[in-house]
């Protein structure tokens, strides 16, 4: 009896299945951010770099 709830029992599966989808969407994030990144980090650069920071009070 307990070997055949343990084959029909779909808490585990759907954790398993929110944990891969949590991992793949990590994964695209950090890609993303590590693609996008040096662009952007460039942008703000030239950026800072056009304009002179505010009088000091």
């Amino acid at each position: 009896m307990m070997i055949s709830q343990f084959f029909y029992e779909e808490e585990g599966q759907t954790l398993v299945e929110y944990g891969l989808l949590i991992s793949l969407i990590a994964l695209a994030v950090i890609g993303a951010l590590t693609l996008f990144g040096r662009r952007t980090a460039g942008m703000w650069g030239s950026n800072g770099e056009k304009y002179p920071d505010p009088p000091a009070q």
